[in-house]
């Protein structure tokens, strides 16, 4: 592979926080969340979680944040108070853009009118909430720890606190689940009226309680017939799909997420989060930070707990599995300002999946065609 360019380009920077706690650990969840038994240290993770983030300051270099992403876990279990106090630690060490999109993961079990109504005070001004779905029997299933009654009371109390950007996360095929009660999770959800969507398959994950013991799912078939229907509901009601999993109305796409897909950089603050850097030498670095919480939070140990340099020959794959789940596709100059290599260095691929009719072509835009989407696990592949 040709060597980093001169011409490549310090890409927008957004910051993600994990919050690593939960009610109740999912059977599904493959995230790096835990049962706290004896009560949340919300101060003394603040502290550090500032603390990190110093550590990471000359990693911005002069950027301004576009986005801050709160993921966990479960984020909504800290106070108002305590995330407040951490937005103002950011704001008082890195510059916000003015339109800057500050993200907080909730979980329908955990809201309460007062502390919803201080995250908007505090200048979080977009929820994203853990419904799944709106079927109680499901929902148990799932070992979700709120109900359908309670799902919908989060959506009306969101509103009510002032939230006018919300996303809803949605799964299908789950177990025992047929067609029409995927259409009516759909349904219902579309009758709340959220900006955005986030409609996905479960998946059985290694470490999982599902993935040892599996859970009856529905056949390929039905899960098929989901996957086409649900999407078909969707447009039909202006939720237009840009990414894999990724449904929204217009003007209203995650952009947290598409600096992601885009290969924006992004700070990883927290427990076992993770982050991109690009330097102006055209070194590209992805890090992640210390996993237990208990080991976060000791002064004595590290934040960071590993680094790893995106080499030449490693680069196509890891921004084209970004950049390729859009449906879209981004600008074919993309490639260049954001890896510092020539397009040049990945065309007898490109020209290969141009043949298979997995990529649109090229000329302007790295855009997957309706196939490539289908098969993008094979589209990848050709990269590596």
């Amino acid at each position: 592979m040709s060597a980093p360019s001169s011409r490549l380009q310090l890409p927008p920077l957004s910051a993600y926080m994990h919050i690593p706690w939960c009610v109740r650990k999912c059977p599904y969840c493959d995230f790096n969340s835990h049962v706290s038994e004896q009560g949340l240290p919300e101060a003394e993770y603040i502290d550090a979680l500032i603390a990190d983030l110093e550590l990471d300051l000359p990693s911005a270099q002069g950027r301004e944040l576009t986005s801050i992403f709160f993921g966990g876990g479960t984020p909504s279990l800290f106070s108002a108070e305590s995330l407040g106090r951490l937005l103002d630690a950011m704001a008082s060490r890195l510059t916000f853009a003015r339109d800057i999109e500050i993200t907080l993961e909730a979980n329908p079990g955990t809201f309460e009118q007062a502390k919803f109504a201080g995250y908007r005070a505090a200048g979080i001004n977009r929820l994203s909430i853990g419904i799944q779905s709106f079927n109680a029997i499901h929902l148990k299933a799932l070992g979700r720890i709120h109900d359908d009654q309670e799902a919908l009371a989060a959506v009306a109390m969101a509103r009510k606190a002032g939230f006018d950007n919300l996303n809803l996360d949605l799964m299908h095929g789950l177990p025992g689940q047929s067609l029409e009660d995927a259409l009516a999770d759909i349904n219902q959800a579309i009758e709340l009226g959220p900006e955005h969507l986030s409609w996905y398959q479960l998946t059985l994950e290694p470490n999982t309680v599902f993935y040892n013991k599996p859970p009856i799912l529905p056949v390929e078939d039905t899960l098929w017939a989901i996957q086409e229907a649900g999407q078909a509901r969707l447009a039909e009601v202006g939720l237009a799909q840009y990414e894999v999993s990724a449904y929204a109305q217009p003007g209203r796409r995650a952009r947290h997420n598409l600096n992601y897909w885009q290969y924006g950089d992004f700070l990883g603050i927290g427990a076992g989060a993770h982050g991109k850097l690009t330097y102006p030498d055209g070194r590209i670095e992805r890090y992640w930070k210390t996993r237990q919480p208990k080991d976060y939070m000791d002064p004595g140990k590290d934040y960071c707990a590993g680094r790893k340099d995106i080499a030449g020959d490693d680069l196509p794959f890891d921004f084209l599995m970004n950049a390729l789940r859009l449906n879209d596709g981004v600008a074919t100059s993309h490639y260049l300002s954001r890896t510092g290599q020539s397009i040049e260095a990945i065309t007898p691929q490109l020209d290969a999946a141009l043949r298979k009719g997995l990529i649109e072509p090229w000329d302007h835009q790295l855009r997957p065609t309706e196939r490539g989407r289908l098969f993008l696990n094979d589209l990848l592949e050709m990269f590596l």
